[in-house]
Order: structure tokens, then C-alpha cells, then sequence
């Protein structure tokens, strides 16, 4: 048997969130300028066998979800066959729950696949439900394409839709009401994001940031919000709307940090594992794959890097330093 994946906070860690790719296409202004990034070398980059390796090595020591992230995933061609391999892992718990943060703009072709391969849910990014706006945020003309993929992903049994939307400041925050109410008729989940500074810009301003207050005084003045217990380690504070079943949920990372019972893990694209989304430090697990590695020497680098944990972002602290990783790189 493995040691627990705890901290020395009493953190019991069972999430991986692990990275395909740092590529994406779409050009979200919020994220990446419009030209792109300079994408991580393929030699530098976990080739699939690796990548499910370090998985395995998770598994068997205690992590229970997966969450399959970018870039964007779906842009990886052998996405299917991994979701696959890790669906079918067993560690002391049995087989982790497989789920994917995406775009959406490939689900409408390969929902069906993944269902069958074994994902459980998706959690899709959409910010918006006008085109002309989706456009201007994305720099892609390509909202449709996400609403049917929306629609796939529900029809192949990936329930619940969960949809991701980062508002920003006179861009998209009148449409905190229309959103919620759009995702309530669909039977989609909504969690409402505040935007967080791990853009490659490094532009981000607290004063232009929405907060989790904010889109809670919006969302009360439409509807009556009761909140839903249990929340446990989950990053959304969730409410039920108008009573429910229906619920809509708001991630406050920076002005309502939930560090305390944080159970993430991330493995990024190119093997670098972090305890944290805005770490400025990472524990290589690549190079010593590639050098012949046991898994029980990967444990105890994944111990290594967890005794390493500290026990808050520190974003509201003074010297608080943005990662030198864009969220695409890190994977969310």
C-alpha cells in the first residue's frame, strides 16, 4: 500500500488534473494574445504511453478523478484512446471517474466516443451567448459549433453539461441573468468563473475583475438562490435556482479562496507536476521517467512535490507573483 496522498496541511489529495496539450484554437482574449504562444517543443512534450504511466502511477496511489484539460484537449488525435487506457486503471479505490474540460468546439464529433471510452461529464467554456460576442472574445467565429457540441455531449449521456463562463468587466457582465437562465432551460450547470491572473499577457487587473459578490447580487436580484450543502473540496459554491432541481455555481479563487480543502493535483503537457494552480514551482516527473524510473520512485516525487504544498495561493498576499505559465500551459 501507498501513503496518502496528504499534505502537511491534512490535505487528502484525489484530483489530477492532467494537461494533452498547451495548444488550442481558439484566441480567448482573457488567456493568450491574438498571434498565438510559442507552443511547447514535441520532444519536450509526454508521449502518450508516458502520459499514461504517470497517470497510472496516480491512480495506484490514491487519486480517484481525472480531469483530462489544455489547451484544449480535444485537439490531441488519440484523445479517445486515452480516455480509454485511464478509464479502464484500477487503484485502491477501483477505477477514477474520467472527466474533460474543453472548448467544446470537437464535441459534436467525438461525444459519442468518449461516452463509450468511459468519460463521465465534460465542463465546457462559454462566456457568452450572443456570436458577434463570442467572436470578439474568442477571435473565432465559431460559437455555433459549441452549442451543438454542448448538445452532444448531453445527448451521449456526459450529464451534468457543465458550462465555465469568465465574465469581464463591460464585455460580458450584463448577461449573468441570461446565462443562468439559458443553462437552467437546457439542463446545463453553470458555474460562474472570476477571471484569474494566468494570462500569458500578464495584463490581469483586480479592479477589472467581476466578483464572486458581483454575480451573486445579479443573480439574487433575478432569482431566489438557496445554497446547496455539501460542497466539500469542490471549487464552486453552489445555489439552487427558484428551489431547484436547477443550480448555478460561482468559483471565487480570488476573493473567496476555498485553499483549505483543496485535493488538486496538475500534471501539465510536457511532465511537471504542480500543487497548486498558481505554484511558481513545479516537480519534474519527465526526466525521470525517461530515465528509467520505478513507480515507486514516482510516488515519492509526487510526495515530494505535495510536502511541498503551502497552504494558500497567496493572491491577496503583498508580494503575491503571477506564475510565468498562461493557464494554457498549466492546465485548468
Amino acid at each position: 500500500m501507498t501513503r496518502p496522498l496528504m499534505d502537511t496541511h491534512g490535505r487528502l489529495h484525489r484530483d489530477l488534473r492532467v494537461s494533452l496539450t498547451d495548444k488550442c484554437n481558439l484566441r480567448c482574449t482573457y488567456c493568450m494574445p491574438a498571434e498565438g504562444l510559442a507552443w511547447l517543443p514535441k520532444d519536450e512534450l509526454l508521449t502518450t504511453p508516458e502520459l499514461l504511466t504517470l497517470v497510472e502511477a496516480a491512480v495506484t496511489a490514491g487519486i480517484t478523478e481525472v480531469r483530462l484539460t489544455g489547451g484544449e484537449p480535444l485537439v490531441r488525435p488519440d484523445v479517445v484512446e486515452i480516455v480509454t487506457a485511464i478509464a479502464a486503471m484500477e487503484g485502491p479505490d477501483g477505477s477514477p471517474e474520467v472527466s474533460m474540460t474543453t472548448n467544446g468546439l470537437g464535441l459534436a464529433k467525438t461525444a459519442s466516443a468518449l461516452a463509450e471510452a468511459g468519460l463521465a461529464r465534460v465542463n465546457v467554456s462559454l462566456d457568452t451567448l450572443r456570436p458577434e460576442r463570442f467572436h470578439e472574445i474568442t477571435r473565432r467565429d465559431r460559437f455555433h459549433e459549441v452549442i451543438e457540441g454542448m448538445a452532444a455531449a448531453h445527448d451521449a449521456g456526459l450529464r451534468p453539461v457543465k458550462i465555465n463562463s469568465v465574465l469581464q468587466r463591460g464585455i460580458n457582465d450584463d448577461e449573468v441573468v441570461d446565462l443562468t437562465r439559458w443553462a437552467v432551460e437546457h439542463g446545463y450547470e453553470l458555474r460562474f468563473i472570476e477571471q484569474m491572473p494566468l494570462d500569458a499577457q500578464h495584463s490581469w487587473q483586480r479592479t477589472e475583475m467581476i466578483s464572486g459578490e458581483e454575480i451573486l447580487t445579479a443573480l439574487r436580484g433575478a432569482f431566489e438562490l438557496t445554497e446547496v450543502p455539501g460542497r466539500g473540496a469542490a471549487p464552486a459554491e453552489r445555489f439552487y435556482v427558484d428551489g431547484g432541481p436547477a443550480s448555478v455555481g460561482v468559483i471565487a479563487s480570488v476573493t473567496m479562496p476555498f485553499c483549505g480543502s483543496c485535493d488538486r493535483l496538475r500534471l501539465t503537457a510536457d511532465g511537471q507536476l504542480r500543487n497548486c494552480l498558481f505554484a511558481n514551482g513545479e516537480t519534474d516527473l519527465r526526466a525521470p521517467l525517461r530515465a528509467g524510473a520505478t513507480e515507486a520512485q514516482i510516488h515519492e516525487l509526487v510526495h515530494e512535490c505535495l510536502a511541498l504544498k503551502r497552504p494558500g495561493h497567496g493572491i491577496n498576499e503583498p508580494g503575491f507573483l503571477q506564475p510565468p505559465r498562461p493557464m494554457s500551459a498549466i492546465g485548468g
